[in-house]
């Protein structure tokens, strides 16, 4: 059986809560600061910013 996991937010140190079938680079929204984070670790869940979206220009 899997469960949760939980860690805390880089940017403000609340405690977020992972999907039991979260894989790492999936993006959660901590539900303190409204931040989005990637998971780059499980066992135990570990985030980071995530990185912003930028415009292609079709360049």
């Amino acid at each position: 059986m899997t469960t949760a996991t939980t860690s805390t937010c880089p940017e403000c140190e609340e405690i977020v809560p992972t999907a039991p079938d979260a894989r790492v680079t999936s993006i959660v929204v901590c539900p303190a600061c409204q931040v989005e984070l990637e998971i780059i670790a499980l066992d135990p869940a570990e985030f980071a910013l995530a990185p912003e979206i930028e415009e292609d220009f079709g360049e």
